[in-house]
């Protein structure tokens, strides 16, 4: 089950419209059939296609599993940052799916996840998303937190929702800064022109906000820290570019052709931290940059 908790900017907008642009993988018809079989609630409740949002709306979506898939719990090595009986943290490597997906049944963290916890893994997401509350990019490396308990998925997820998590990113982007920090502050939204893509919107979309900091400067390239206020899709990526600053290996929104063998973004979640669902205890858990992304970084240093 999917948690999301309305804000200011989204009231009076369409829960059909508000879920088109946080269900990345599912199109608007199939959103509005969701909803009138109920799979959608607000604030515990069913609601028309044509409900308008209002702020701190809580809005639940259970996604159905497709029939006759069958996932297989594998022995993938999973490095572990944390575990206890609520949830586990683990640093995610490059290249590897979160969960299965079309395209992608086996393989996915999920898949190690089950061989790892056995049972042991909340089910609130079903049986292609067990314990999985937030997830990265396949090419984007670091931190995830998964949930064990129902408790921890629930609270886990409303932290998420309510922005309260600090997520701080590493990126190498194109092109040097003339400042050493900022802010990037927009609208973002399914892109007009092609709805696998977000994108800056003047109109519509969500408010999302990227803090940046200059790490250090490699001429043509830059070593960035993000830190992000909200969580959009795609949102450092979308960001960065709309700066002039795309990401290196992004082909999406940075230029087409790869240079360096990438095999995608440059992008590591390198500081992940909440507030243990059950103890109310702070935690932060912080990984060491990706060998691939330390040679790169030397590589830079070496020509400049």
């Amino acid at each position: 089950m999917d948690i999301y908790t309305a804000e200011k900017a989204d009231i009076n907008k369409r829960i059909d419209l508000y879920l088109n642009e946080e269900l990345d993988e599912i199109s608007r018809s199939a959103i509005q059939k969701l909803i009138e079989k109920e799979n959608v609630t607000v604030n515990g409740k069913g609601v028309s296609k044509n409900y308008k949002l209002r702020e701190g709306d809580t809005i639940e979506v259970e996604i159905p599993e497709p029939e006759g898939i069958n996932i297989e719990a594998e022995n993938i090595p999973l490095d572990i940052l944390y575990e206890d009986d609520d949830l586990i943290v683990v640093n995610k490597p490059q290249d590897m799916v979160v969960h299965p997906a079309p395209g992608h049944y086996s393989g996915t963290l999920v898949n190690g996840l089950m061989y790892h916890c056995g049972d042991n893994l909340s089910g609130i997401n079903g049986v292609l998303r067990p314990g999985i509350v937030h997830r990265i990019d396949k090419d984007t490396s670091g931190v995830l937190v998964i949930a064990k308990s129902d408790l921890a998925h629930r609270e886990l997820s409303r932290q998420l929702a309510e922005h309260s998590m600090t997520r701080i990113y590493n990126a190498v982007v194109y092109n040097g800064f003339d400042e050493d920090e900022g802010t990037v502050s927009t609208l973002i939204g399914r892109s007009q022109n092609d709805r696998k893509k977000m994108a800056v919107l003047k109109t519509g979309g969500r408010n999302a906000v990227t803090h940046y900091r200059v790490l250090k400067r490699m001429g043509k390239f830059t070593l960035v820290e993000l830190k992000l206020e909200t969580g959009r899709t795609h949102q450092i990526r979308v960001h960065m570019a709309h700066i002039g600053h795309p990401l290196l290996g992004d082909p999406v929104y940075g230029p087409k052709k790869q240079i360096f063998n990438l095999q995608g973004q440059v992008l590591h979640a390198k500081v992940l931290g909440f507030v243990h669902p059950r103890t109310g205890e702070y935690m932060e858990f912080s990984t060491e940059l990706p060998e691939y992304f330390n040679k790169l970084i030397d590589r830079f240093e070496k020509i400049n």
